[in-house]
């Protein structure tokens, strides 16, 4: 089913069938933030939690848009400007199941029009007719853009997510130094 998100703007749900598309969206939202890195293992992550349980949303042009075939024919086309994937996860603190927001990715050619913030207003709604209580998401420290729209929209830094990189040898090394 296709509602209007924004004027100019429809959402529909994915499908089985949009694995591929998912995955190039993550791909892409992930490059934009590590352009040096390789992101094939998302093919795993798609292939393991994408389900009838985790929704996906497509955020289409609304209009029609000519677009140039390789045939310089015009042909209608509607163009995906942003998804949204999510699951559910549980709070370590309460107990309580909620929604988590896999992936909101809007394409650079389409950010500061609204679509990220009328997304998270569309999901939020849903969550609510779900009985949920809260959403939660990670987000990197590096992606500004994203940090300021969900401050805006009222999200609070709840944990910090810690990594350390181990490097090769360095167990026996800590064991060697530890030494009395």
């Amino acid at each position: 089913m296709t509602q209007q998100l924004l004027p100019g703007y429809s959402i529909h749900s994915g499908t089985n069938q949009d694995r591929t598309l998912l995955l190039q969206f993550m791909q892409q939202s992930y490059q934009e933030i590590f352009p040096k890195q390789n992101f094939a293992h998302l093919t795993r992550t798609v292939e393991q939690y994408f389900s009838r349980d985790t929704p996906l949303w497509w955020v289409e042009e609304s209009q029609n848009s000519k677009v140039k075939s390789q045939n310089s024919k015009l042909a209608d086309s509607r163009q995906k400007v942003a998804c949204l994937w999510v699951g559910n996860a549980v709070d370590q603190v309460k107990g309580d199941r909620h929604t988590y927001i896999f992936l909101l990715y809007v394409k650079p050619e389409y950010r500061q029009r609204g679509i990220g913030k009328a997304l998270m207003r569309y999901l939020e709604d849903w969550a609510r007719t779900k009985g949920d209580r809260q959403i939660g998401l990670q987000v990197f420290q590096s992606n500004t853009l994203a940090l300021d729209l969900y401050h805006k929209l009222g999200y609070q830094i709840q944990s910090h997510w810690m990594i350390k990189t181990l490097e090769e040898g360095s167990r026996e090394q800590g064991r060697a130094g530890s030494r009395e």
